[in-house]
């Protein structure tokens, strides 16, 4: 069942953000945003129209999708599931995301598609979990398969056209996807940096500098790539990054503890989530001034 909510009376907070997390492309206006009443909230992808898709938990702490576009929120549940996320969306508006049908871990989390008010299932053959993180303008979706866990039995996949593949290499996610499917990005669990892959083959990897870890969770149609890493300071902390042009800089939102990004469109557009200093979870957008 979806339910719609309309934006009048939820709190957005706007930042200009000045220091260290200004790109080559001018200061970045930090826009914060939580679905309404919901306990958290976080934005995982982001199209090239500028409509959201997420996560929040509600006030009885059940999870739920959500899309936000033209100033309404639509909350998304896959039918029968005990929580739902939505990942990705496309151009064409077409979702995918991951559902959860019983307790149990990743052997009963599965991936969907919702195209045009319709759900469809994105299961992986042979295997017993599986997440849909993204989808390209084409259709082509990524993301990876589970058996029983979320380590060594999770493989990075591709659908399309009909046809799955995985990524031979254990402990890895596809994350992105440029349009026509010739890079991905992603993570690997065992490796302390992320990856690009070019026509199926790791091309490079990807870590921020100085980092004690980084992962790659999308990349857009000019190759800019956003995730978050961990720094190594005596208090390690998370933070979002975006990678363009070869160039790392980091992401913070104005006072939070912890930044998260997760996605990113053509424009520039980046979407994530950050914890406030009492420890508040919430969605964040943020653009470059000059876009």
């Amino acid at each position: 069942m979806r339910k719609f909510w309309t934006v009048w009376g939820f709190a957005v907070l706007s930042v200009l953000l000045v220091g260290s997390a200004a790109t080559a492309n001018g200061p970045l206006i930090f826009t914060s945003f939580d679905f309404p009443g919901a306990a958290t909230t976080t934005a995982f992808g982001i199209n090239s129209q500028g409509d959201v898709v997420g996560g929040y938990k509600d006030a009885q702490g059940k999870h739920h999708g959500f899309l936000f576009r033209g100033g309404t929120f639509t909350s998304i549940d896959f039918p029968g599931a005990i929580s739902t996320d939505a990942r990705g969306i496309n151009p064409d508006g077409d979702i995918v995301g991951s559902y959860t049908n019983s307790p149990g871990g990743a052997p009963n989390i599965h991936g969907y598609l919702l195209r045009n008010g319709e759900f469809s299932e994105v299961q992986f053959p042979g295997h017993l979990g599986t997440i849909a993180q993204r989808i390209s303008p084409e259709g082509t979706i990524v993301g990876c398969l589970h058996d029983t866990d979320t380590m060594r039995t999770m493989h990075g996949f591709v659908l399309q056209g009909g046809n799955y593949s995985a990524n031979p290499a254990p402990f890895t996610m596809n994350n992105g996807i440029t349009p026509g499917g010739g890079k991905i990005v992603g993570l690997e669990n065992d490796s302390s940096s992320g990856y690009l892959l070019e026509n199926g083959a790791v091309a490079s990897r990807i870590q921020f500098p100085d980092s004690a870890f980084t992962d790659a969770w999308d990349i857009n149609a000019a190759g800019e790539v956003v995730g978050e890493y961990q720094d190594q300071t005596a208090n390690p902390t998370i933070h979002g990054y975006l990678l363009t042009g070869g160039k790392y800089t980091s992401i913070d939102f104005p006072g939070a503890s912890l930044t998260w990004a997760f996605g990113i469109n053509d424009r520039g557009e980046i979407v994530g989530y950050y914890l406030d200093s009492a420890g508040g979870q919430h969605a964040f957008l943020f653009r470059s001034q000059s876009r």
